[in-house]
C-alpha cells in the first residue's frame, strides 16, 4: 500500500477516545485498529510486532549491516481521535488537482470549506486534498502519522540498500485525552531518542509545548422555590458565572497566540443547587503557568470569603510540562530533523506547540521526543483535510531522519 491507501484505510476505523472512561485504552475500538496494525507489520516482516495489554503497539526494524552501532531511533504516533466531533463512519474523498476555490463538503447539508476562513488552502492549488463529507472529523490527527511511519517501514523492509540503525515503532492509545504515555514502556521501547509524528502543516518541527493543567470548580448553592427566593436562594449557576467573570478576560484562547498562554472553560453543568465548571490552563512559561493556577486559587479564596467557606471547591491537576526543558540538552535530534527536511526540499518551520503530544511526557520519562508534522490542517473538526503530497513528502523526511 502507498501512504494514501493506508491513510484511507485507517480513517475507516472508529477510534474516538473517551475522557470519562476508567479503562486503558479508554475505548475498545482502539484495540481493533491496533490489531490491524500488528497484522500489517508482521506481514511486511516486522517479526516482533505486538499489542500489549493496554493497547500499545510496538515493533522493531533491525539495523542494516554495518549500522548496528548507530543510534536507536523511535517513531511514534497515536491511534485515537478527538471526541470534539464524531470520528465514526468517516466518509473521506480526494479532491484531485484542487483549483483554489471553496470546497463543497456536503451539498445536502450545505457544509462548505471556505477559502476566506482557511487561507492556507491557497497553498495547495494543484495538489490532491483528502477531505470528509463535513459530518465527521477526518482523523489525520494522527492516522496520517501512522500511515507515514508504516509506509516508511514497508519501504525499509523491501529495500535493504537504505542504511539505518535500529528503528523502534510505537503506536499509542488515548493521546487525545492526555493519557497516551500513561503505560508507554520506555525501557522496553529501548530507543536513544524518538519523534512523534503528530503535528500539522508540512515542515512543522516542534520541541516546545504548553505546560498544562486541568481545573475543576464545584459550586454549592441553596435552592428554593423562585417565588419565595428573596434573601434565601444562592444560585450556584450564577455564582459559577461570577467565578468565571473574575478570571482575566483577555487570557482565553480566542485572544491568544504564539507563546501566549490561556485559561479555557471547556464545560459548565449543573443547577441552582450545584454547578461544576471545568477548565484547562496552559502556558509555555513555567512561572506564568504557576501564576495562572494561583489566580484560580485566589478567586476561590475570595469567593469563599464572600459566600462562606466550602461554597467553592477547587481541584487543580498538572497534566504535562514543556518538553523544551528536556530537549535543550539534545538539540542534535532537532538538527537532524531540520537537515532531513531541507534535504527533500521542505523548509523547517520551528514553532511552539499550542497543545501537547505524547512526546512531551515521554521526554520527561527519559525519551527525548520532539514532534514532526503530518501535513494536516484543521484538526478536531469537520473541516479537517490533508494533502496527499504532504503525506508523501513526510515519508521522504522520515527516511532521511533514520538514514545512518
Amino acid at each position: 500500500m502507498n501512504v494514501t491507501e493506508r491513510f484511507l484505510k485507517y480513517v475507516s476505523f472508529h477510534t474516538t477516545s473517551d475522557q470519562a472512561s476508567t479503562t486503558t485504552p479508554s475505548t475498545d475500538n482502539q484495540k481493533v485498529l491496533a490489531a490491524e496494525l500488528v497484522k500489517e507489520m508482521k506481514e511486511m516482516g516486522i517479526a516482533d510486532a505486538q499489542m500489549d495489554q493496554y493497547g500499545y503497539v510496538y515493533g522493531t526494524i533491525e539495523a542494516t549491516k554495518g549500522c548496528e552501532d548507530k543510534p536507536y531511533i523511535g517513531l511514534i504516533s497515536h491511534m485515537d481521535t478527538s471526541d470534539a466531533i464524531s470520528g465514526k463512519d468517516v466518509k473521506a474523498r480526494i479532491v484531485k488537482n484542487y483549483d483554489g476555490k471553496d470546497i463543497v463538503l456536503n451539498e445536502e447539508k450545505n457544509i462548505i470549506m471556505r477559502t476566506k476562513e482557511f487561507s492556507h488552502m491557497a497553498d495547495y492549488v494543484g495538489q490532491d486534498l483528502i477531505v470528509t463529507d463535513g459530518t465527521t472529523l477526518l482523523g489525520a490527527d494522527d492516522k496520517a502519522g501512522i500511515a507515514e511511519i508504516l509506509t516508511l517501514a514497508e519501504q525499509l523492509m523491501n529495500n535493504k540498500d537504505i542504511p539505518h540503525g535500529r528503528i523502534r515503532i510505537g503506536f499509542t492509545p488515548d493521546e487525545e485525552i492526555g493519557a497516551g504515555a500513561d503505560h508507554f514502556d520506555v525501557e522496553r521501547f529501548n530507543a536513544d531518542f524518538a519523534y512523534t509524528v503528530d503535528g500539522g502543516k508540512l515542515g512543522e518541527l516542534e520541541y516546545e509545548n504548553f505546560n498544562a493543567a486541568g481545573a475543576k470548580v464545584i459550586v454549592h448553592g441553596v435552592n428554593i422555590h423562585p417565588g419565595e427566593a428573596k434573601n434565601k436562594m444562592r444560585n450556584a449557576i450564577l455564582m459559577g458565572i461570577e467565578f468565571n467573570s473574575m478570571l482575566p478576560a483577555n487570557e482565553i484562547p480566542s485572544c491568544t497566540e504564539g507563546y501566549e498562554g490561556f485559561q479555557h472553560i471547556s464545560s459548565i453543568s449543573g443547577n441552582e443547587e450545584e454547578t461544576m465548571l471545568e477548565y484547562i490552563i496552559r502556558d509555555h512559561d513555567k512561572e506564568k503557568f504557576n501564576e495562572k493556577k494561583a489566580t484560580f486559587e485566589k478567586v476561590t479564596a475570595y469567593l469563599n470569603d464572600k459566600y462562606g467557606e466550602g461554597t467553592f471547591e477547587l481541584s487543580l491537576k498538572d497534566n504535562y510540562f514543556n518538553m523544551k526543558e528536556k530537549i535543550v540538552n539534545h538539540m542534535e535530534i532537532v538538527d537532524r530533523a531540520e537537515a532531513a527536511m531541507k534535504t527533500v526540499g521542505v523548509e523547517p518551520i520551528i514553532v511552539p506547540i499550542r497543545g501537547g503530544t505524547d512526546g512531551a511526557r515521554l521526554s520527561f520519562m527519559g525519551l527525548p521526543c520532539p514532534n514532526l508534522s503530518t501535513g494536516g490542517h484543521n484538526f478536531h473538526g469537520r473541516y479537517e483535510y490533508i494533502p496527499v503530497q504532504s503525506m508523501e513528502k513526510m515519508v521522504q523526511i522520515l527516511q532521511e531522519i533514520i538514514k545512518a
